[in-house]
């Protein structure tokens, strides 16, 4: 099946209420798990994710499936790998070509039984749970961050607790730092110096806890502001003291125009004069915006540089590769000019009003190219259900602020 998305103006009013957000939600699940307490946890995320854990977390098997989920896959290596009992863990096409060979290695220094079932280095994995003891590790900091809060997760509950020394360059830093953070709500002290982190073995302290809408949702609605030419938008369960690395994303687009006024439970988007000649800015702490600002910045015409996307290339597809391939269909030359470095200086859209769009069965591929439909645009996207991996309401939120969505 797909979907055509349309809008007949370039008017973005409306109340929106964003999706809770599934990075602290899946932290939660592990950490409610590890505490063997049922504390409560008010606005979980719907997310695919989120229910990908939970069904594992709350099942009565020992072979489990996580699809296309990385998160689930790596928090879940490492949980599994300090339960008795032997497990079974794999996931789609896609997953089993994702790497996971250093987070192994670093469980295994801990004393886990982990061995690889098909490719080395590579899910599925077969794990045979056992009591782990902490010591000082060390792994490199710039594959993924969810390797070190997979790590981090369960550090508190190893005996002699664990240390780990990060090695490189740090990507993602703020989800590490959200990891601490959220940890530290439980009661579990650390600390982050230089390039170490230590956690001693602890108790968690279990409370209810409420989620916070998605700050990654939300930069879709700035980009749909950005390309607006009359905004007075609301979007609800955000806040100003975010534990979210990427609510940067209030900021960043208020060079391309987008005025952020905080309220009581939300914010306010509104537009403003932006004279933004290009647009240059290092990603490597927040990836997750990279489809985002660079679908952004070509349809506003804005020449730019964006760095930091070297691990975008082992997401859920290769998102550098995905949208060369996607942005070329409008005559929009993109390039990957050195690792993980994408430039745009010549932009010569074409003048067709209808495009297919190949989501590569990723969601934020779906979530950065829906918003150009405000640009007198018609989308056409495969596989509608991909968004659910982390927006499921999407296509009814499109709906409430004047874009209609159909099957075509």
């Amino acid at each position: 099946m797909q979907y055509k998305i349309t809008k007949d103006n370039k008017n973005l009013i409306g109340e929106i209420t964003l999706p809770a957000s599934k990075s602290i939600s899946n932290r939660l699940l592990i950490i409610q798990a590890l505490s063997y307490s049922h504390f409560t946890i008010k606005n979980i995320s719907k997310s695919d994710d989120t229910k990908i854990i939970y069904s594992v977390l709350n099942s009565n098997t020992n072979n489990f499936d996580v699809d296309n989920s990385g998160t689930a896959m790596r928090f879940l290596t490492a949980f599994l790998s300090k339960i008795v009992g032997e497990w079974i863990l794999t996931g789609s096409d896609r997953m089993k070509k994702r790497p996971i060979g250093k987070l192994v290695d670093a469980l295994r220094e801990l004393g886990a039984n982990i061995e690889y079932i098909e490719d080395e280095g590579f899910p599925p994995l077969e794990i045979l749970g056992s009591n782990l003891t902490g010591k000082t590790i060390e792994i490199n900091a710039n594959i993924s961050s969810q390797f070190i809060s997979a790590l981090l997760l369960i550090a508190p509950t190893l005996k002699n607790g664990l240390t780990i020394k990060l090695k490189g360059k740090i990507v993602s830093k703020p989800y590490i730092d959200l990891t601490l953070n959220i940890l530290k709500y439980f009661g579990i002290n650390s600390s982050f110096i230089n390039n170490a982190i230590k956690i001693n073995n602890q108790k968690f302290i279990p409370k209810e806890f409420f989620v916070e809408a998605d700050w990654s949702a939300a930069s879709y609605w700035y980009e749909m502001a950005a390309f607006a030419d009359n905004v007075d938008l609301k979007l609800f369960g955000l806040s100003k003291d975010s534990l979210q690395g990427d609510a940067v994303v209030a900021k960043i687009f208020e060079d391309f125009g987008v005025k952020t006024t905080f309220f009581n439970n939300g914010i306010h988007l509104t537009k403003k004069e932006s004279n933004i000649k290009e647009f240059n800015i290092d990603l490597t702490n927040y990836p997750d915006l990279a489809q985002t600002l660079v679908v952004t910045c070509a349809f506003l015409e804005i020449p730019f540089k964006i760095s930091g996307l070297a691990n975008l290339k082992i997401k859920e597809t290769n998102r550098i590769k995905a949208l060369i391939n996607e942005l070329s269909k409008f005559n929009i030359n993109l390039n990957e000019t050195s690792e993980g470095v994408l430039e745009c200086n010549n932009f010569q859209p074409n003048n067709i009003e209808e495009y297919f769009i190949n989501t590569c069965n990723d969601h934020r591929m779906a979530l950065s190219f829906l918003p150009i439909s405000i640009l007198n645009k018609k989308i056409i996207i495969d596989n509608i259900n991909v968004i659910n991996k982390s927006y499921p309401a999407f296509y009814d939120d499109l709906g409430k602020v004047g874009f209609e969505v159909r099957e075509g």
